[in-house]
């Protein structure tokens, strides 16, 4: 603006000096021709300075346009200034209300931290409570507490009976190799009794060191008989050890001694004590097939991944023995001594080592799977010169025989777990006490030495669970090979010889004096081949709950004895039916 305003000056004077100029020149012309001879000059002064004039207009009208281009750019930067300044005052309060919000959001932040320390708090002592109130639910009120130790007393009271259609003089126990032939006059009496015996206490005692378990097992019935025990009044029958163990395990290992159930038997669970699949019978033998002793044994098992089980054992030996038509040429042991705390009226051998026994358990996702082996050693003093014309000691020796079987199992649930498919086997030589039915594990060569009888024991077992019922069946059976031999007079003696006479087995003879002594049969000394024994039963629970359990139950078993075939008559055959009924209650 100030240059146009210069220029429109300037012209102002220009104008001013032109006509001060003509106003000069036209007086001067009156004087002569000197003042004429200006005029051109003029002329072309003027034609100049209008030039110069036009060309600062254009100038100034370039000045102007230029003036308003820059205007133009100056409303758009402060247009955009005003958008920048509006955009910054927006980030601002952005910022502002994200610093405030940040703020904020940390207070938050602490504030739901300090809630969730309070709320993890509050569950760590909500479940510690839970805990404890589960341990007293659990335990019930019989539990108790010492210094740590956790005791809980178990199992059950009993109210049972047994027929039999053939009579065995035997509680709710089973002897089932004395099934009594047809000539037996058992045969022809059937028996009842009822019976409280089965009646189970058993104690558990539970303590947790920093990295370890340690647990106690006691259990007991009242299935024996002292020297005055009877059934004519009182009917004192005597306590007995079933169980009594003690454990410790850490880090996937376990360390357990005492008398237990032997590795040999199955467990549902790895090969855990207290999880023994004992067939459901009410009958105290259990079922024919099922393979088990309960002995000392000292047991070392380790856990990998929940998924597989090793165990290695070393438990109780014992020789279980049967001979026909032999010399007394050889010792095995000697009955019970009294002052050594044994059974005068039982017989104990002379065992050189202990029963060695290695089980692998698995369970893959779906199923129990066991398979195992059993080492025993056999051992007994011969005599070569008892037999001699004067008979004598001279030349004695101990004669040894290792025998052994190896096993399996298998157990899995099907239909929601409703029902369990368990099947069974073991076989070996010298494995027969192994076995419910108790057939012998060795028998004796005329000279005196040894022999191992070959034994297989098979069980199938099919149960049926729901909340208020089990039904359950088996099907077993146990296997005793012919272990036989010639003497030097041509006779028949060991086990199972096809010269012993069956000629008798089916011929009754008189009893003995007193009325308590049946007759005993003669021309009849087979040895058992095989026992067979189905079963079918069930168990409903009126009551499970807090205060423990209460159910009632039948078991019908058929059993057939056979004998080994021989001369006067092949092989005869012994058949048992049994009804059993149970009453019990459970404690909590």
């Amino acid at each position: 603006m100030k240059q146009v305003a210069s220029v429109v000056i300037t012209v102002l004077l220009v104008a001013s000096a032109g006509i001060a100029q003509g106003t000069g020149t036209g007086t001067t012309g009156t004087r002569g021709k000197k003042s004429g001879s200006s005029l051109p000059n003029v002329s072309a002064q003027l034609s100049q300075m209008q030039q110069s004039i036009d060309a600062q207009q254009q100038q100034i009208q370039q000045l102007m346009q230029q003036l308003q281009s820059r205007d133009q750019q100056i409303q758009q930067l402060q247009q955009q200034m005003n958008q920048v300044q509006s955009t910054a005052n927006q980030a601002q309060q952005k910022a502002d209300t994200a610093v405030s919000q940040s703020t904020q959001q940390k207070q938050d932040v602490v504030a739901v931290r300090s809630d969730v320390t309070d709320l993890k708090d509050t569950v760590t002592n909500t479940a510690l409570a839970m805990q404890e109130t589960q341990k007293t639910v659990n335990e019930s009120p019989l539990a108790l507490r010492i210094k740590g130790i956790t005791l809980t007393p178990g199992g059950f009271l009993a109210a049972e009976t047994v027929w039999r259609q053939r009579g065995l003089a035997s509680d709710v126990n089973t002897p089932f190799n004395s099934i009594p032939l047809p000539g037996s006059s058992q045969s022809s009496l059937s028996e009842f009794f009822a019976s409280g015996r089965q009646s189970r206490i058993s104690l558990l005692a539970e303590g947790k060191l920093k990295d370890a378990k340690l647990t106690g097992y006691y259990e007991t019935d009242f299935l024996s008989a002292g020297v005055t025990s009877n059934n004519n009044e009182s009917n004192s029958y005597t306590n007995r050890q079933r169980q009594v163990w003690g454990q410790a395990a850490l880090h996937g290992w376990s360390f357990t001694g005492g008398q237990m159930w032997s590795l040999v038997t199955e467990t549902r669970k790895g090969v855990d004590n207290r999880t023994e699949a004992v067939p459901m019978t009410i009958d105290a033998q259990y079922h024919v097939g099922f393979s088990w002793a309960r002995q000392y044994g000292f047991r070392v098992a380790k856990d990998f991944g929940d998924k597989v089980w090793l165990a290695f054992a070393v438990e109780n030996p014992q020789t279980t023995f049967t001979a026909h038509g032999n010399a007394s040429n050889f010792l095995l042991g000697a009955p019970g001594t009294g002052g050594g705390l044994y059974n005068p009226t039982a017989n104990y051998s002379f065992n050189s080592a202990p029963d060695i026994i290695a089980k692998a358990a698995f369970e893959p996702g779906w199923g129990h799977y066991e398979v195992f082996g059993v080492v025993s050693q056999f051992r007994d003093r011969v005599f070569p010169n008892a037999t001699a014309a004067t008979p004598s000691a001279a030349g004695a020796f101990n004669d040894a025989r290792v025998g052994g079987g190896i096993g399996a199992n298998a157990r899995g649930s099907l239909f929601h777990k409703h029902v369990d498919v368990g099947l069974h086997f073991l076989g070996g030589d010298g494995v027969g006490r192994y076995g419910t039915t108790g057939l012998p594990d060795a028998t004796v060569r005329p000279d005196g030495t040894l022999a191992l009888v070959r034994a297989y024991q098979a069980l199938g077992t099919l149960e049926w669970h729901s909340v208020k019922w089990d039904i359950y069946t088996n099907a077993g059976g146990e296997y005793a090979g012919r272990t036989a031999y010639l003497n030097s007079a041509g006779k028949g003696v060991g086990y199972g010889s096809t010269l012993f006479s069956n000629a008798g087995c089916s011929t009754e003879t008189p009893p003995g004096s007193n009325g308590f002594t049946p007759g005993a049969l003669t021309n009849c000394t087979g040895d058992t081949r095989n026992i067979i024994q189905g079963t079918l039963g069930f168990w409903y629970r009126f009551y499970k709950g807090p205060k423990g359990t209460v159910q009632w139950g039948p078991q019908y078993s058929y059993v057939v004895r056979n004998i080994w075939s021989g001369t006067g008559g092949g092989g005869p055959s012994g058949i048992e039916n049994m009804f059993f009924t149970s009453f019990r209650y459970y404690l909590p």
